[in-house]
C-alpha cells in the first residue's frame, strides 16, 4: 500500500519526481493494485555510467547531479523523511526542468518512525543500515535507528562511482574499505590523473569523504554538504554531456561558414532555411546564430518542450546542410536564457 505521507514527499519536493495522480488497476492478475502516475523522465545516472566507458563523468555533470540531489535531500530531511534507497538507477534527468530528480520512494520512512525493516540497496547501504538489516533478518531489533544520514552515505558512493566510472560494490564491501575507506578514496582520486586540477578534484574528494564517515553522527548533512567549496567552481559541460542530457534547446554545429556570417543577405537566407527546417519538428520559440565569439557560427534553437528538441536532434544529426554534415547536441536552457554561450566544449 502506498501511504499518503509519501505522496506528500513526491508532490512537495522540487527535485523529486512529480506525482500527477493515483489510480486503482482492477484488472491485475493479483487483484486490485494501486498505481502512481508520474512524470516521464529521461536517462538515469546508471545509464550515464554505462556510457562513460569506465572513464567517469565530467566534473560539470558530477557537480550538477550532486547539487540537485543534495537539494532534494535537504528538503526531504527538513520535512523529516528519509529516502532510504538512493542509487544511480533512482536518479533520473528531467529534460524539461534541466535537473536530476529522485524517484522510487518505496522504502522511504519518517525519521523516528521507520515502518520498513530492510532498507537501501546492496553496494549503497550505510554501515548502520547493514547492521539493522542483519538484525532484522535474525528477528532482532537494532538499538540505533537509521536516520537521514543513510542517504548521504548512498550519495557519497554514487558520486565516487561517477568520478571513477567504476561500480564499487565489491570495494565498499571489502575489509580494506571497512578498515580505511579514506585511503581507498585517495587512491581512486590519485589514479584518475587529476593532480594538475587539484583544487576541483580535492574539493570533490573532501565532499565525498564528508558523506562516508562510518559514524553517522560525523557524516555531513545535506545542508552542510551544499556549502562545500566544490559547488563554487564554474565547470563547463563536455560535448558528451550535451549529447546525453536532453533540454529544450538544440545546438547545431558545422552549419555556417565565416563567409556566410559576413554576407548579410546570405546570412538571412540561411537563417530562414534553418528556421523552416527546425519547425518541422515542433514550434520554435527562438533561434540564435551569434556572429561573434563566444558561440560564433553555432546555431541555437529553442523549442517549446524537450520532446520536440529530442525529435529534432535525432533527425538533424548527420543531415547535410549547405554541403556540410550537421552535428546536433543539446544545450543548457539556463545558460541559453542568460545569454551565456560556451565557446569551446571538450
Amino acid at each position: 500500500a502506498v501511504e499518503g505521507a509519501r505522496y506528500r514527499c513526491l508532490s512537495l519536493c522540487l527535485v523529486a519526481v512529480t506525482l500527477y495522480g493515483v489510480f486503482t488497476n482492477h484488472y491485475s492478475a493479483n487483484g486490485p493494485s494501486r498505481c502512481l502516475l508520474l512524470e516521464l523522465l529521461d536517462i538515469s545516472v546508471s545509464e550515464l555510467l554505462l556510457h562513460s566507458s569506465n572513464q567517469g563523468c565530467s566534473m560539470w555533470m558530477i557537480q550538477h547531479c550532486a547539487r540537485d540531489v543534495l537539494e532534494a535531500l535537504a528538503f526531504l530531511h527538513h520535512k523529516g523523511y528519509v529516502h532510504a534507497d538512493l542509487k544511480p538507477r533512482n536518479i533520473l534527468w528531467s529534460a524539461e526542468e534541466e535537473c536530476f530528480k529522485l524517484i522510487d520512494f518505496g522504502l522511504s520512512f519518517k525519521e523516528g518512525n521507520q515502518d520498513v525493516k530492510y532498507i537501501q540497496t546492496d553496494g549503497y547501504r550505510a554501515p548502520e543500515a547493514e547492521l539493522q538489516n542483519c538484525l532484522a533478518q535474525a528477528g532482532l531489533q537494532s538499538e540505533t535507528e537509521c536516520t537521514s544520514a543513510v542517504d548521504l552515505w548512498s550519495l557519497g558512493i554514487v558520486l565516487l562511482e561517477m568520478f571513477s566510472g567504476m561500480k564499487l560494490k565489491h570495494t565498499v564491501q571489502s575489509q580494506e574499505w571497512k578498515t580505511n575507506s579514506s585511503a581507498i578514496i585517495d587512491r581512486i582520486f590519485a589514479s584518475e590523473g587529476v593532480v594538475n586540477s587539484a583544487i576541483p578534484a580535492y574539493h570533490l574528494r573532501d565532499l565525498i569523504k564528508s558523506m562516508l564517515h562510518c559514524d553517522q553522527g560525523k557524516r555531513a548533512s545535506a545542508e552542510k554538504a551544499l556549502c562545500s567549496p566544490f559547488f563554487s567552481i564554474p565547470f563547463a559541460p563536455h560535448i558528451e554531456d550535451l549529447v546525453m542530457l536532453p533540454t529544450p534547446v538544440l545546438r547545431l554545429l558545422n552549419v555556417l561558414s565565416d563567409a556566410s556570417l559576413q554576407c548579410e543577405e546570405e546570412y538571412e537566407d540561411i537563417l530562414e532555411d534553418i528556421r523552416e527546417e527546425c519547425q518541422k519538428y515542433g514550434p520554435v520559440v527562438s533561434l540564435l546564430i551569434p556572429k561573434e565569439n563566444p558561440g560564433k557560427g553555432q546555431v541555437f534553437v529553442e523549442y517549446a518542450n524537450a520532446g520536440d528538441s529530442k525529435a529534432a536532434q535525432k533527425m538533424l544529426t548527420g543531415k547535410i546542410f549547405d554541403g556540410k554534415f550537421v552535428v546536433a547536441t543539446f544545450y543548457p536552457l539556463s545558460a541559453y536564457k542568460r545569454g551565456y554561450l560556451y565557446q569551446n566544449l571538450l
